[in-house]
């Protein structure tokens, strides 16, 4: 109904196979991407994955690279680790922004303490409770009634009755649920 009676014939401008190219009169000439491009894809992946700006990310970088061991899963974990990520993975927030905007406005509490730094790097045996007030335990209650079926990844240990977790291990690189070549990073960000 839509179409008209031209693409009826050979010549449809809707279905033609030359639509999956990029727009434009020259958007068959797209070339391959070099090894920089790919390499800064990767980063930009991660940084946009976990939502931080670039001074952050080489901050993250460079801390891990004076820590022994494999720089790109340590940089990986130390990201995962931050109090943001760690609320969103709880389920406590529905998107990493929601869990930064909890953080900040101070409903998150950590070893008894309030934290209201989104970026505040969690440790081993680290307990994350919820603000004692109504409104806080209501809204966190409600997204993990909104999810009955998420579990929480193997270093969380999730108690949902008390909205409170504990740490109890530091999450590895298979717990780490990016689709991204660490080395990649790595090597973009050591030059």
């Amino acid at each position: 109904m839509l179409k008209g009676f031209r693409c009826e014939t050979a010549k449809c401008p809707v279905e033609k196979k030359q639509r999956n190219l990029a727009p434009g009169m020259h958007g068959w000439r797209r070339g391959r991407k070099n090894e920089y491009a790919v390499r800064l894809r990767e980063k930009q992946k991660v940084k946009r994955y976990y939502g931080l700006f670039e001074r952050q990310f080489m901050g993250y970088f460079h801390k891990a690279e004076r820590m022994r061991g494999n720089t790109g899963e340590i940089l990986l974990q130390l990201l995962e680790r931050r109090l943001d990520n760690v609320v969103y993975k709880l389920n406590f927030a529905p998107s990493r922004k929601a869990a930064r905007q909890l953080i900040s406005h101070g409903h998150v509490y950590v070893g008894g303490r309030k934290v209201n730094i989104p970026d505040y790097t969690i440790k081993v045996g680290s307990k994350i409770t919820v603000k004692g007030s109504e409104k806080s335990l209501k809204r966190i209650k409600e997204q993990l009634e909104s999810n009955p079926n998420f579990t929480t990844q193997s270093w969380l240990q999730l108690n949902r009755e008390e909205p409170e977790a504990t740490i109890v291990a530091l999450p590895t690189r298979d717990d780490i649920q990016i689709p991204v070549e660490e080395q990649l990073v790595v090597e973009f960000c050591s030059r």
